[in-house]
């Protein structure tokens, strides 16, 4: 919170559905890094991996927590979501390691299915997460920002534009690194170009929908936080 000469309070405050939209947060961007993965979709001759369908919800999520409960709100939620995609990593590849029971028959059908599905190279691996918290982090940055010099009006413009950006980096990050050398340089480009858009996209279909959750949770939790003076750096998590 803020005092009314713009120094920054800390807020203390419990709100009824922030841990429920962390939670949602959370699932999303699971899914869409460990289930998402395990498909590769073609449309129009363009590749993508499943997960970039609901992936662009995870950023949703951000814009409505960064507008609804500010910058400092949004910043705890992209570290837990950061600390959950290591944990998950972690466990995929000790369950992956653990030698398997011989005497169930299934696992020599089961073993095999999870490492493939589950068994990412370290490339995916540190180009998900790395770009997962940039671009989100951006994301973030950008709307509470923009939220303070535009004095709240125009949501559209924030969610969309912090998107562009985030999403921007979030591929310009992972692509590369994840895919560099193992796909031609054009291919690449054409993927990371298309993706980038189709989350764009998403995001602009689904504004309605943001519209509606952000006004819901303003009146509910009697929040509409301005981040003057807030402390952006993104490794404090002081409210």
């Amino acid at each position: 919170m803020n005092a009314k000469d713009g120094t920054p309070v800390e807020n203390h405050r419990h709100y009824r559905y922030y841990d429920l939209m962390m939670a949602g947060f959370v699932t999303v961007l699971l899914c869409s890094n460990l289930i998402g993965p395990a498909k590769s979709c073609m449309v129009f001759g363009l590749k993508f991996g499943a997960g970039n369908i609901f992936f662009p919800i995870s950023y949703i999520f951000g814009d409505v927590l960064a507008e609804v409960y500010g910058y400092a709100r949004a910043r705890k939620v992209i570290w837990a979501g950061f600390f959950s995609m290591i944990f998950a990593t972690v466990m995929a590849q000790v369950i992956i390691m653990l030698p398997a029971n011989g005497d169930e028959p299934l696992n020599k059908i089961y073993q095999p299915a999870v490492e493939l599905l589950f068994g990412n190279t370290w490339r995916i691996v540190i180009g998900s997460i790395i770009a997962f918290w940039v671009g989100d982090f951006a994301n973030s940055y950008i709307l509470t920002k923009m939220k303070v010099l535009t004095e709240g009006r125009h949501l559209w413009m924030r969610t969309i534009g912090s998107t562009i950006v985030g999403q921007a980096l979030d591929s310009l990050i992972f692509y590369p690194i994840a895919f560099y050398g193992v796909w031609q340089t054009s291919e690449l480009v054409k993927i990371l170009g298309f993706n980038w858009l189709f989350k764009i996209s998403i995001e602009v279909i689904m504004t309605p929908v943001t519209y509606a959750v952000v006004a819901f949770l303003k009146r509910a939790e009697n929040e509409d936080y301005y981040d003057r003076g807030t402390n952006f750096s993104p490794f404090s998590l002081r409210d």
